[in-house]
Formats: C-alpha cells, sequence, structure tokens
C-alpha cells in the first residue's frame, strides 16, 4: 500500500465487456439499499440475571450517594426540585428508582426519524440497527493529499458519498469538522449541506443553545414550514463524564426535546481515566449517567424521543492514549446493550474503531473488533460506522469506502438463516444426483445472483488477474471508488423555493453574527 503522502499507482486500463463487465453489472444490480436494517438474529448477553440486576442496583447507588452534576443550568435543577429530587448546589441525588421510573414512564421504546424522502425513514430501537457516518474529526485523510484539516468541500464530499452508499442509512452529523468556516456559522453549512446533497435523515448541532434552535429552524423550513411534531432529527448529548452535565449539552438537549426531536444521552467514557478501570463499573457509572440525562430529557417533555447512548473503549496504561478493538471494549458494547434493553429504550453505541492513523491491517482488525460486538448486541444506532481513522481525529475518505462495505456484510449476517422453503432448498437435493456438483442445478440457476454477499472492494480474482488489473490493494480500490461515486453523484430533488428559503435563513444569521473561534 502507498503511504498517505504518495499517489496510488495508476491501475492499467482494464477491458470493457466480457466477462468482467457482466460481473461488475450483476454486482450493481443485485446491491440492495435497505432504510435500515431488521434483525432477526438474537442479541447475545454477556451477562446473566444476577449480573444485571448488580450493575443495576450500582447504578442507583451512584445517582442516590454521589449524584450527578447539572452545571450551569439552573431551570434544570428547578425541573429536578420540583421533580422530588435533593439539589446540593448543582449536583442532583436522586432517590432510588427515580429515574428508572421517570424514562419507563414517558420514553418511547422506538420511534422513526422521518427523512426528507420516506424510502429513507429509519425506525430506532426495537431489532432496528441504524448505520450512520463518522462524527467530530477535525482532519480528513486520502491516499492522494494525506492527513490535513478538513474544510466545507470535505464535508459536503461525505455528505454525498454517504447518501450514495446503500448500507450507510443516515447522514449523519459531523461527519467532519469544516475548519475554513468560523465555529459560530459554520453548523449552519452543515445542516443545510444535509439537506442540500442528501435526503437521508441527519442530525443536529449541539454546540451551542442558539445552534440548535437554528438546526430546527432548518429543518423546519426543509419539511415544508412546519414539523407537525414529526422528529426529523437525531442529536448527540455527550455527558462530560464522569458524572456530570454541562450547560452546553443541557441547553442543547433542551432544544430538541421541547421541540420533539430525539437525542442520544451519551456518556463518553475511558476507562481509567473517566471511570474506573472494570467494565462492571464503567456499567454502572454510564448507566447512572444516561438514565439522569434521559429523565431529565423526559422532565422537559414527557414522551419526547430518546436513545440510551454510550461511547466505552478502554485507554494505554503506560501513555494514556486511547485504544481501539480492544476486548475490554467489546465488552462493554454487550453489557450496555443489554442493560438497554431491560429499560425498554433505543441504545446507541459501537461502530468501526481503530487507532491506525491510515486504513491499513490495524484499522481493519480493530474496526472488526468493534463491529461484530455492534451487530452482535442488538445496537439500534451506530455512529461512527464508517470512517473513523486515527482514533477519531480523522476521517478517512477510503475508510469510508472500505467500512461501508463491511456494514452491507453485516447487514446479510443480521438478517440471520434463511428457513424459508427456497433456503432449505430440499428440491435441489431431490434432483441432484449424489456426487454431482450443484453448479448446474435450477435452485443455483435461480439464486446464483443473490447467493451470496459481493464486495466492491475485496479482489477475489487469480493473482495473474490481480497483476493485469494493477496489483491494487483494498485502500487503493476504495481510492478508486470514493472519487467514481463523487464523479457519478446526483443531488436529490429539492424543491427551488424551500432551498432558495434555506439559504436566506443561512445567509441572515451569518450576517447577523461576526465571525466567532467558539
Amino acid at each position: 500500500m502507498t503511504r498517505p503522502d504518495q499517489t496510488p499507482a495508476k491501475p492499467r486500463r482494464r477491458r470493457s465487456g466480457g466477462r468482467r463487465g457482466r460481473q461488475a453489472a450483476r454486482v450493481s444490480s443485485t446491491e440492495q439499499s435497505v432504510a435500515y436494517l431488521e434483525r432477526t438474529l438474537p442479541a447475545v448477553d454477556m451477562l446473566d440475571e444476577a449480573g444485571y440486576a448488580q450493575i443495576e442496583t450500582n447504578a442507583e447507588i451512584i445517582l442516590e450517594e454521589v449524584g450527578v452534576a447539572f452545571q450551569g443550568f439552573p431551570s434544570a435543577l428547578d425541573l429536578w426540585r420540583e421533580a422530588g429530587a435533593e439539589v446540593r448546589g448543582e449536583v442532583v441525588h436522586f432517590p432510588k428508582g427515580m429515574c428508572r421510573r421517570i424514562v419507563q414512564a414517558n420514553a418511547p421504546q422506538s420511534f422513526i426519524q422521518h427523512a426528507r424522502n420516506p424510502a429513507h425513514n429509519v425506525k430506532i430501537g426495537d431489532n432496528s440497527t441504524v448505520f450512520a457516518p463518522n462524527y467530530g474529526s477535525p482532519f480528513v485523510m486520502d491516499l492522494d493529499r494525506g492527513r490535513r484539516y478538513a474544510t466545507l468541500e470535505d464535508f459536503r464530499n461525505v455528505v454525498k458519498l454517504t447518501y450514495s452508499l446503500p448500507h450507510l442509512h443516515h447522514s449523519g452529523g459531523t461527519v467532519c469538522e469544516p475548519v475554513d468556516v468560523p465555529v459560530n456559522k459554520r453548523h449552519l453549512d452543515m445542516v443545510y449541506s444535509h439537506i442540500k446533497y442528501s435526503d437521508k435523515g441527519y442530525m443536529g448541532s449541539v454546540t451551542a443553545t442558539e445552534r440548535a434552535i437554528d438546526s430546527v429552524e432548518l429543518s423546519r423550513i426543509a419539511f415544508g414550514g412546519d414539523l407537525q411534531d414529526r422528529t426529523v432529527m437525531t442529536s448527540l448529548i455527550n455527558a462530560s463524564s464522569p458524572l456530570r452535565w454541562d450547560a452546553t449539552m443541557l441547553g442543547a438537549a433542551t432544544v430538541y426535546a421541547k421541540a420533539n426531536q430525539a437525542s442520544i444521552l451519551s456518556p463518553f467514557i475511558l476507562a481509567g481515566a473517566m471511570s474506573p478501570v472494570t467494565i462492571a463499573a464503567l456499567a454502572a457509572q454510564a448507566l447512572a449517567e444516561a438514565l439522569s440525562g434521559m429523565a431529565y430529557y423526559q422532565l422537559v417533555r414527557p414522551g419526547a424521543p430518546v436513545v440510551f447512548g454510550t461511547f466505552a473503549s478502554s485507554m494505554s496504561m503506560a501513555t494514556g492514549a486511547p485504544t481501539f478493538g480492544t476486548p475490554e471494549a467489546g465488552q462493554a458494547i454487550y453489557v450496555m446493550a443489554g442493560l438497554a434493553r431491560r429499560l425498554g429504550v433505543p441504545f446507541r453505541s459501537g461502530g468501526q474503531f481503530t487507532a491506525s492513523k491510515i486504513p491499513d491491517a490495524q484499522a481493519a482488525y480493530e474496526s472488526a473488533s468493534t463491529l461484530h460486538p455492534t451487530v452482535n448486541a442488538g445496537v439500534n444506532f451506530v455512529l461512527h460506522a464508517a470512517g473513523w481513522l486515527e482514533g477519531g481525529l480523522s476521517l478517512g475518505y477510503e475508510k469510508l469506502i472500505m467500512d461501508a462495505d463491511q456494514l452491507g456484510m453485516m447487514g446479510v449476517y443480521a438478517k440471520g438463516i434463511d428457513m424459508s422453503e427456497n433456503g432449505q432448498a430440499m428440491d435441489a437435493f431431490r434432483t441432484n444426483p449424489a456426487g454431482q456438483h450443484f453448479l448446474g442445478n435450477d435452485h443455483t440457476l435461480q439464486n446464483f445472483e443473490t447467493a451470496f454477499y459481493r464486495s466492491k472492494i475485496a479482489d477475489n480474482n487469480s493473482f495473474e488477474q490481480w497483476e493485469e488489473d494493477g496489483r491494487l490493494d483494498a485502500a487503493q480500490r476504495a481510492n478508486i471508488r470514493w472519487k467514481q461515486l463523487l464523479a457519478d453523484y446526483e443531488a436529490p430533488p429539492l424543491d427551488a423555493a424551500i432551498d432558495a428559503e434555506l439559504q436566506d435563513y443561512v445567509g441572515k444569521r451569518k450576517s447577523e453574527m461576526p465571525d466567532a473561534l467558539y
């Protein structure tokens, strides 16, 4: 593979038509886009009833005895006092079972996030899984230009690619940070880009209360002037672990709750720094934090959709650097998913994480070590499902393509075993003489185009054919694919009057404030 600062080798010109042309046409025709995954696989539990119950008990002790800080947001403290919690300064202490009762009495078990195109509406909760791309990286990386600060052009490119990739169900949020736009204005360009260049669901801004308000207003315009109480955004509200919600996150959460928009209330924990080092302790703390956040959301507006989120990983105890793809992180996903099922709310976690700086073998195996627990645990909303590099500091163009290919495989895996008459294929046995291969059997001929997942990145040809095609590795093939996807991109329809109103709103809001770096 080439280094990030090198241009990949140009492939030799491929022959058109013939066997390879027919193969490409079949792959294209059989790749299907679905709005979201509906899993038939049973979720894997890593704890028994006694284990889950002990963690829930420990979380209640933390909520009651230690408490959770709601900092810089007096109205939140007022709501908690009215609800019967004990407020000491800015730390709220909750009577045993209070947060759980509030959540279970009000929060929906699942909800629909409406997209501009109803075909891309997603169900979040129950047995559904929604894959969304990378979030929050200040850098981007590709094989041609290497690692660099992300720009608005990069942001738009990633939105276009995500729209074009059938196994990414959701446009995401801050897919990368467009650092060429002032901090206080870039949210306007980001939300507009999701609306303009995709018709899949998207996430709103959470970096300030007024930016959440702008996100709701832009969404109102995009959906024809009135949201009609529909949930059209899912946004990420991170706890300042350990055991703290800050004013920025609370302000955004309050805006979205009042507007009946969904939020992922998500502790962000690197075990050993933001929690004790053990998985049982991490799980108890994350449950306490998420319960307090989701309960607050229900106090603001009962019934507003919430997602129990958690970002949990390990760290190097030698250097303090975050580590990814570790067995402990996988265990945390399984345990937290089980706790969410017991609570009865949708769950967000997992993705394709790696500390690698380039899309190499380390990136592949660390990502796979996170993706498989994510699917097996039954995670409902998967942020960072594609594109993550360098511990989240970079979004990789090639990594986005390679990860999306893996998501397609997970879509097949999550369907489980086909036990229909066709799946059992008994007629194939009855019509095939003993000792004769099945290649010419009617059942094979009827199913060969859809029988197995066909990767658009993997090379399964002979060594000689691989050499003839340019000796490309997986990242180089992904480099070609993302460029082709952008070249072929066609924007989804957007009413011209709505587009003009969106642009007017963005322009007006930008003119009302000077550029700022915060």
